[in-house]
């Protein structure tokens, strides 16, 4: 048995911030998902059908992109790798402008 959670997240809601305990794989169901992880240079862009593995011990910030977004979130095997390439957007909504400036 596994566990399963869905969560869902608007445009113009704050950035979500987590600790993760335990290896999660995030994979999104609807709309898209922005994803930083400390001490990783790069933002990640999910689209509907891509995932992302965080690792135990991880700080990472969920956001949501234009249309919102809904992602299912479940355990994962602690060697398990992203499938997603690291891509750049160039709008940014002004929650994020203002998060991204917090931490600079």
């Amino acid at each position: 048995m596994r566990e399963i959670r869905t969560i869902e997240m608007e445009h113009d809601e704050p950035a979500a911030a987590w600790r993760v305990a335990s290896p999660l794989a995030v994979t999104v169901t609807a709309g898209q998902l922005w994803l930083t992880v400390e001490h990783d240079s790069e933002d990640y862009w999910l689209e509907a059908g891509q995932s992302f593995v965080l690792q135990a011990g991880a700080r990472a910030w969920l956001g949501a992109g234009r249309d919102g977004m809904q992602v299912a979130v479940t355990h994962a095997e602690a060697r398990a790798r992203a499938s997603v390439v690291p891509r750049r957007q160039r709008w940014l909504p002004r929650w994020l402008q203002a998060v991204r400036a917090s931490l600079a």
